[in-house]
């Protein structure tokens, strides 16, 4: 008998193992390629699942469409928390205002409500008697944009709640993104089962293949015509001691642990001071989903100094009272910030975004100058039960934003000649922050 042909059948052998974890890992990789898509951060430069403000259409009669616009702005970041244009919340709805007192009248009681009251107005005096003598904060707005806030009230009025509306659309996004993921989960489902299939048939493959060796062996030792070589073939046995020992399987052993090690290594020196994904325990159970995403409250109205300052203070209890003194009272969370008021101390809120002190960080710069939403950079925020920090914000994080994200010249004559020699030596390139200088050292560390 041929001896090639003995020689022939771990060939075979081999070859099937080989196809069948080829095609094993090749739907391995179709399938993960969403879950790859899904687990990525925040792309720097981007606006993460911020849903934004659609233009309310002015009513008849309602005024203009920018002092409209303007209003809606002006209204979701000082009145929203506390006022609905259709409905009673913490305040009276505002719908019909201009019918009940004259613009004269609302112009110094949105300014300071409380001088209005200690002057007597009989009006005021019964409004904060009805309200259980709950204290309207004062406004620093002009008068310009108390009359933009009054003509959107005027636009909304007979109109479905805005921050109902905007809920239910919200709770429709998410229904539709539900049954996309639902579409997504089934397909991944579907090639969970073939991979399953096919790693159990080649395991049948595989024994059935072995099976079928042990019997061509047995049947050959039964033949009297083999020469000394098929024989040799026939019975050699794999040494897997002398495999263990040899200097080739040591070698390849130990230099995969060394990789590994040296691996470890790198990872565990790469993530010293970045604590992306923390998420401590505070000392209230504050949701930032149920307050910035049902609510619709405006992150300013907490964060009062994010437009206007370098750092984005923590709200004072004052803030929270300005709702919760009737909101929830009996709530033992709630009760947490009565206790911190009686004794006059701070409530010790866990910081979760930190920067190193050798790095200059200014949130005015990002969130007035440039414009940028605050899920940029703290993920969506509006969907956080519990407020974790969502992107790396390394050095390297920042600096891939600052080199991808336009900046917005239009209308600035402080950028023209910038723009000009930027244009003249990079036609057709976006003029970036990077572009500005934002990549230079000394723009974060001096």
């Amino acid at each position: 008998m041929n001896s090639n042909r003995l020689r022939s059948l771990p060939h075979l052998l081999l070859a099937l193992l080989l196809t069948f974890a080829g095609a094993q890992q090749a739907l391995a990789q179709a399938a993960g390629a969403t879950a790859d898509v899904k687990t990525q951060g925040v792309v720097p430069g981007a606006t993460a699942a911020a849903t934004p403000a659609t233009a309310t259409a002015p009513a008849a009669g309602g005024g203009d469409a920018a002092a409209i616009a303007a209003g809606d702005a002006l209204f979701k970041g000082n009145c929203a928390q506390c006022h609905a244009v259709n409905e009673q919340v913490v305040g009276p709805a505002l719908g019909g205002i201009t019918k009940r007192r004259p613009i004269s009248w609302i112009l110094p009681w949105v300014k300071n409500s409380s001088k209005v009251v200690a002057g007597g107005d009989d009006y005021a005096v019964a409004l904060f008697n009805k309200f259980n003598k709950q204290q309207m904060p004062s406004f620093a707005l002009s008068d310009k944009e108390i009359t933009s806030i009054v003509a959107y009230i005027t636009s909304q009025e007979g109109q479905a709640n805005p921050g109902v509306t905007a809920q239910n659309a919200a709770k429709t996004d998410g229904a539709d993104a539900g049954a996309a993921g639902g579409t997504e989960a089934g397909a991944g489902k579907y090639v969970d089962i073939l991979l399953i299939v096919l790693v159990v048939v080649l395991i049948v493959l595989v024994v059935t293949l072995v099976i079928i060796g042990n019997l061509m062996k047995d049947v050959l030792r039964g033949r009297k015509d083999l020469d000394g070589r098929d024989i040799e073939i026939l019975e050699q046995r794999f040494n897997w001691s002398k495999f263990y020992h040899s200097p080739a399987m040591r070698g390849v052993v130990g230099t995969v642990f060394a990789l590994v090690l040296l691996y470890e290594g790198v990872q565990s020196v790469m993530a010293v001071g970045l604590t992306q994904g923390y998420q401590p325990t505070q000392p209230i159970a504050f949701s930032h989903k149920l307050h910035a995403g049902e609510h619709q409250i405006n992150c300013a109205y907490c964060h009062t100094s994010v437009y206007k300052s370098k750092s984005a203070n923590i709200p004072s209890a004052n803030i929270c009272m300005n709702c919760h003194s009737q909101i929830k009272t009996e709530s033992p969370e709630i009760k947490k910030i009565y206790r911190a008021i009686e004794r006059h101390q701070p409530i010790q809120w866990v910081r979760i975004h930190n920067l190193p002190d050798l790095a200059y960080f200014n949130h005015s710069q990002h969130t007035q100058v440039a414009g940028l939403q605050c899920q940029t950079c703290h993920g969506p925020i509006q969907n956080m039960e519990v407020v974790y920090q969502y992107s790396a914000l390394t050095m390297g994080w920042c600096i891939n934003c600052h080199r991808e994200m336009p900046l917005n010249t239009k209308d600035n004559k402080y950028y023209d000649n910038l723009v000009k020699l930027h244009d003249t030596k990079n036609a057709g390139a976006p003029f970036t922050v990077s572009s500005n200088g934002g990549t230079e050292c000394s723009k974060c560390h001096y």
